[in-house]
């Protein structure tokens, strides 16, 4: 109090100005850093104090590439058209495609509209699937699913206006999309989830950005730089750009899962920062085109994708590989990359994803493990898994499925693992060999567990069913195999041609007969007891084809 009462009115003043020169001088000892140095990078390092003294700059190598722009469509002055990168039926790789209203919208020229196949065999309505001929009528695309259009009607559509400075209604959905354009109908079953849907994704997108395939071009054009993904090379070898989200268009969060929940153990696994987007999301990007005015017409919205791989189940059944030949959705995308010289014949294409999963799973990957993959000269051999190397170890595995439904004579089961432990306990004695058999229950093991019995086993066997699907984590080496049992006449083309695509072999078993590619029934067939519960087997004929596959006894 007594304080207050002493200071005047000059006083207070000259506190304050004082008080003001010295936060001044005291500023100007200090760099202050210049406006864009505040602008967050793009690194997400942790903010540091710029000091007066300046910090050495290190020359970038000439060989550093560029980081790419991204471009900002709401302000381009020309829409970029559609580029077709790759097509098989049912599987269709663009650059810049367009969502409007629930529509695919392909952007073209009339010069380059010709470069698109037909949108039947891209796309479909991704109804249910029926065999009559009703349902396949209501499954023929319409102008709903997917259009061509030119830049010119692109650009009423969704373009601004010069006049008032008004943006473009285009938003880019940054990265590598997969578009899945089909129910839940398949989706959620593991085979045709991973050994359909994720095998022939990976066979796409790798073959399609290796350039072994030319189907991109090295070359990019300055003007369409910021629409190329970004290539994240493993130093090892080469591996095509990541996948950033995959939308399933018609299948809810449920319906693209398994009761065991292998399909997202696996996608997570494979693929652990990729987005997933289902039917509900769908719907919230399609209904959010609509803009409230009087001119809806004028005043539409369109996402744009970069890069988006569309994959169809019923486009793809138009196809040869698949409607005629395999029944496999996969096939449509394997056969063109073969063809293509994007992939190879031995499944080494397919070991990033192979290996992902079974790290994931905490199974250790040693350098003998991952195989030495033949020239690329050598796959026109008779059989090219003769090239592989030897497994150190030969394991075994019998699925068995005596506890659910479609399964052996239980008499038949009790012989069949009878003569298989004599085979491998005569093995052990004449030489020595390091050979294993187990019998494996899958409902009763860990995911975890699972995953290593299939990443060591040298020869699966077992009934025709959902077990087989974990062929897709066995390494391909020179007796990898599958040994499929069905009832007599009966036949699927499931667990055979996924085998074969991922460099192993093959065989068919009825009772006390066998038989492998390409001597095998040009038609799946399902007779009665295909299903049943008495499936007869022939354990001795079985243990005899082991033997003769892994003594290199059998012509192939």
């Amino acid at each position: 109090m007594l304080l207050q009462q002493g200071l005047t009115r000059r006083d207070g003043l000259l506190i304050l100005m004082g008080a003001s020169l010295v936060y001044i001088f005291s500023s100007l000892l200090y760099y202050a850093p210049p406006f864009h140095n505040l602008v967050a990078n793009t690194n997400h390092h942790t903010a540091q104090e710029q000091w007066s003294t300046p910090l050495p700059i290190t020359p970038q190598p000439l060989t550093t590439s560029p980081k790419l722009l991204q471009l900002d469509l709401g302000v381009s002055k020309d829409i970029p058209e559609t580029s077709l990168v790759a097509h098989a039926p049912g599987w269709t790789l663009f650059q810049n495609l367009y969502m409007s209203n629930g529509t695919l919208y392909i952007v073209a020229s009339e010069l380059n509209n010709a470069t698109f196949p037909e949108i039947r065999m891209m796309t479909s309505t991704g109804l249910l699937a029926e065999n009559s001929p009703e349902n396949i009528a209501m499954r023929e695309p319409t102008d709903r699913e997917m259009q061509t259009i030119t830049p010119q009607v692109a650009a009423l559509k969704w373009g601004g206006n010069d006049a008032d400075n008004s943006r473009n209604r285009i938003w880019s959905i940054e990265g590598n999309t997969l578009l899945v354009n089909e129910p839940w109908q398949f989706l959620n079953h593991y085979y045709h989830f991973v050994a359909e849907l994720l095998l022939g994704t990976w066979a796409f997108l790798y073959g399609s950005f290796n350039p072994s395939s030319n189907l991109i071009k090295l070359e990019v054009p300055a003007s369409s730089v910021s629409t190329v993904p970004s290539f994240n090379l493993r130093p090892s070898a080469y591996s095509p750009p990541p996948l950033s989200r995959v939308i399933f268009l018609h299948a809810s969060s449920e319906g693209w899962r398994d009761k065991p929940g292998f399909n997202s153990y696996f996608l997570r696994a494979a693929f652990p920062s990729l987005t997933v987007e289902v039917s509900n999301d769908w719907n919230d990007r399609v209904n959010s085109t609509f803009m409230p005015l009087p001119a809806a017409q004028a005043q539409q919205r369109a996402w744009h994708f970069p890069v988006a791989l569309l994959s169809d189940r019923s486009a793809a059944f138009r196809g040869e590989a698949c409607g005629t030949k395999t029944q496999r959705i996969a096939a449509e995308s394997w056969e063109f990359m073969i063809q293509k010289g994007g992939i190879d014949v031995f499944g080494g294409w397919w070991n990033g994803v192979r290996e992902a999963v079974i790290r994931f799973a905490g199974v250790e990957i040693t350098n003998d493990e991952i195989a030495q993959l033949p020239l690329p000269g050598d796959e026109g051999v008779g059989d090219p898994q003769s090239l592989l190397p030897r497994p150190q170890k030969i394991i075994i595995t019998y699925i068995n499925r005596q506890a659910v439904r479609r399964h052996l004579i239980p008499e038949h089961h009790d012989a069949l693992v009878l003569a298989l432990q004599q085979l491998v306990d005569r093995k052990r004695a004449e030489d020595g060999k390091e050979w294993v058999f187990r019998i494996v229950q899958p409902e009763l093991l860990s995911k975890e567990q699972q995953v290593q019995m299939a990443a060591e086993t040298t020869i699966m066997l077992g009934v025709h069913g959902n077990g087989l699907t974990h062929l897709v984590l066995m390494k391909p080496n020179r007796y990898s195999s599958i040994i499929e049992i069905f009832y007599p006449r009966g036949f699927a083309h499931d667990y055979e041609w996924t085998t074969r695509a991922l460099g192993m072999r093959h065989f068919s078993v009825w009772n006390d007969t066998y038989f492998t590619y390409p001597d095998e029934p040009p038609l799946p067939s399902y007779p009665e007891g295909f299903q049943g519960t008495s499936i007869p087997v022939h354990g001795a004929t079985v243990a005899k084809l082991i033997e003769d596959r892994l003594e290199g006894r059998l012509q192939l």
